[in-house]
């Protein structure tokens, strides 16, 4: 069974999260980088980390890594990997990347070199001067930072963060892999109570839900490399029965409301398309208005604004409402993440840690009560 290299990319700040579900998984040499982790494993690992990864963007294979401070670099790096043994006769090879703090910042001319060089090398070993692309496509992507390349190719296809149940996420939705790296954070392990008070298409409460049934977030989806010659197609469906065989019941009680009853529509559909409406209760509430002060367990919100508010004074009176509802700290978990850097002011409360996140583009802080 063939060997890879993995290149697995996050968003930034959840790098050791990330890390931390590949090792309980089994993975090999498992470390972080800046904005990825890197691991190691074999057909049955690329089948499995794209199934179960709740954290990460997508799974890559590195196929090469070389100095490219210049096109003819870029070219003899390329043409030197093994191209034939993972790019079937017939197969498209679209190539996609992007470069940093590097001498070559043409995202479209490195694209060109990386094809020719690619294409060079399957005409030469397949004694041809002309490739069909009419087949199945496999994505060659390419990232160049300080002036050194890395090769690589998609395994994922659509983003990992898509898990196939969120139709309609509203606006300004948060991303399936940060609520998943926010529940993970705020310690829930899935046999307490976990409230999502804001919650708009429920994204954060299902992910919740999902961690604490033990469900692979990806089992129900399918991947670019299941139609790929190179990989065992036989691993996937051994890598889908192992995932539902580490899935299990759970006495967590998960609440989640919104004062918006679209939203809460939504949500309910969301959670039914996931598996685990049976989980979650749904309530349309303001959280400005709801007395929180009793409650004892794992809070994790993602407050509206910007897109989802508009206006800066209506966020801080949310803010404010909300601080004042849940009263004294005390016995309670509070996560809460906003790129506003003054949410403390007017929640009314100091972290008791601050976490830097991303929201897609959006650096966000994750404000942690404990």
């Amino acid at each position: 069974m063939n060997t890879y290299e993995f290149v697995a990319p996050c968003l930034i700040g959840v790098e050791s999260i990330a890390a931390g579900e590949f090792r309980r998984l089994g993975f090999e040499n498992v470390h972080c980088e800046d904005g990825r982790v890197i691991f190691s494993g074999d057909d049955r690992t690329l089948a499995l980390a794209n199934i179960a990864s709740r954290y990460t963007e997508r799974i890559l294979i590195r196929l090469g890594s070389f100095p490219a401070t210049d096109f003819d670099r870029l070219y003899d790096g390329v043409r030197a990997i093994p191209w034939e043994e993972y790019i079937a006769p017939g197969a498209a090879f679209p190539v996609k990347g992007y470069s940093l703090k590097s001498q070559l910042t043409s995202i479209p001319a490195c694209q060109r070199i990386i094809k020719k060089a690619a294409a060079d090398r399957l005409m030469q070993r397949r004694r041809t001067t002309w490739l069909d692309e009419s087949g199945t496509s496999v994505q060659i992507q390419f990232a160049i930072i300080r002036d050194r390349a890395d090769i690589m190719i998609d395994t994922t296809g659509a983003p990992l963060y898509k898990r196939g149940w969120r139709i309609d996420g509203g606006t300004a939705p948060i991303r399936e892999t940060l609520a998943a790296s926010m529940v993970d954070l705020s310690r829930f392990r899935g046999d307490m109570h976990f409230l999502d008070p804001m919650c708009g298409s429920g994204t954060i409460a299902i992910e919740a839900a999902l961690k604490a049934r033990r469900k692979a977030p990806g089992v129900a989806r399918h991947f670019d490399a299941e139609r790929y010659d190179f990989v065992d197609r036989a691993v996937w469906a051994a890598a889908r029965d192992e995932a539902r065989a580490g899935e299990m019941p759970s006495p967590a009680t998960i609440e989640a409301s919104d004062i918006d009853a679209s939203a809460i529509r939504r949500a309910e559909a969301n959670a039914r398309r996931a598996g685990v409406a049976d989980m979650i209760r749904f309530s349309v509430q303001d959280v400005t208005k709801r007395d929180l002060s009793a409650y004892q367990g794992v809070i994790v919100t993602n407050p509206p604004y910007g897109e989802r508010l508009g206006d800066l004074d209506a966020a801080h009176a949310v803010y404010r409402g909300m601080g004042r509802m849940m009263g004294d700290l005390s016995g309670k978990n509070v996560y809460v993440i906003t790129p506003d850097p003054e949410f403390e002011k007017f929640f009314g409360h100091r972290a008791s840690r601050k976490r830097w996140l991303y929201n897609g583009m959006i650096k966000c802080s994750l404000y942690m009560y404990y």
